[in-house]
């Protein structure tokens, strides 16, 4: 008996060798993937939040953020 789906889809994804320790170092091999999901939904909502106030920034330029 295994666990539960998790409804997420394999997404290849190619980090350096540094980005690959570090990340290992702060949550170890087996929580990477969980960490590497974490941060990505971080970052959407971060960027998400971004796009919806108000800005004289041009959509170009929005889609150009960090």
């Amino acid at each position: 008996m295994g666990r539960p789906p998790l409804g997420v889809k394999p997404t290849m994804v190619r980090l350096t060798e540094d980005v690959r320790r570090r990340i290992v170092a702060l949550v170890g091999d087996n929580r990477m993937a969980a960490f590497i999901r974490e941060a990505v939904d971080a970052e959407l909502e971060r960027r998400e939040k971004l796009s919806r106030k108000p800005s004289s920034k041009s959509p170009d330029d929005l889609a150009n953020v960090p």
